[in-house]
């Protein structure tokens, strides 16, 4: 039986990026390939299961992960996404799936391999069943990222948009690590303040919530409320900044408690975020953009 720290499940995308100078960058990207390089960059086991098009299986040459540890169920079509910034820190963005892979089942988790955490990466409503997230939720701690529980596609033309999840007091219960936004929080609690909106998805039965905003991470546990600061010195790599914070926390949640998982999933998102496309670093140097950034944490 082979085992991983974490399974990282959800679509590679091939994205079209326009910034608000109009600018246009093409790039593999997709939650799972973010997140499985941030794992994999701090030296955790990580392996990958996504899904596309046999045509565009060259697009499995973005992961950094090594190739045995990359599991594709071939399915009719991929994921594109076009993704429009209007202002310099990308915070304000206009995103369109122009297509969209086939949905995610049990049957697609490789067999004879466990994970202490399976992490559920997606970007759009209805790419995981419920009941995905019950049965994992039986093999290991569930990590989910609630993009894929909140972003919806329309059908006619691609355009996206938000809605709260009408299973998430069902399913939440399941669920060790959740990750939004704070405009997704905002969506499922209806209050803007993170701090409060913590504690509620907390209260629905969460173990620990993780909202992410563009001046810090802030994490709740049931206790107390930690937060890190963001210090990256350009925001060229915005695009996957929730991805590799949620990746990087709950693995090295595995072995270090919240503070100091989060410190290194802050340092690690904030040197992401400097370099467009997924992480290409070490633990080594994470842990010197830690030392010369973070000294007053440490």
């Amino acid at each position: 039986m082979k085992q991983y720290d974490s399974l990282v499940i959800g679509h590679i995308t091939k994205d079209y990026n326009i910034d608000h100078e109009k600018n246009l960058t093409e790039l593999c990207g997709g939650a799972v390939l973010f997140s499985s390089a941030a794992a994999f960059a701090l030296g955790h086991k990580t392996g990958a299961v996504t899904r596309l098009d046999k045509k565009d299986a060259d697009r499995l040459d973005s992961f950094t992960l090594d190739k045995q540890d990359v599991y594709c169920s071939f399915c009719n079509g991929s994921t594109t996404m076009k993704n429009e910034y209007f202002t310099a820190d990308k915070e304000k963005r206009n995103s369109t799936c122009i297509t969209c892979a086939e949905p995610f089942s049990m049957a697609d988790l490789p067999q004879e391999v466990e994970a202490k955490i399976y992490h559920f990466a997606g970007l759009l409503y209805g790419e995981f069943p419920n009941d995905m997230i019950i049965e994992c939720s039986k093999k290991g701690e569930v990590a989910l990222d609630v993009q894929a529980c909140l972003r919806h596609r329309n059908p006619d033309d691609g355009s996206m948009f938000f809605e709260d999840w009408v299973d998430k007091e069902k399913i939440l219960p399941y669920v060790t690590y959740l990750k939004t936004d704070a405009a997704e929080a905002e969506i499922m609690t209806g209050t803007a303040d993170r701090e409060k909106a913590a504690k509620i998805l907390w209260n629905m039965g969460v173990k620990e919530v993780l909202i992410t905003h563009n001046t810090e991470v802030l994490v709740y546990d049931g206790e107390r409320i930690y937060t890190c600061p963001i210090r990256a010195r350009n925001l060229s790599g915005r695009t996957g900044r929730g991805d590799t914070t949620f990746a990087s926390y709950i693995n090295e949640r595995l072995n270090c408690p919240i503070e100091k998982a989060l410190l290194k999933a802050t340092a690690t998102v904030s040197l992401k975020m400097e370099t467009p496309g997924p992480l290409h670093a070490t633990v080594q140097d994470i842990d010197e953009y830690i030392n010369e950034f973070y000294s007053d944490f440490v």
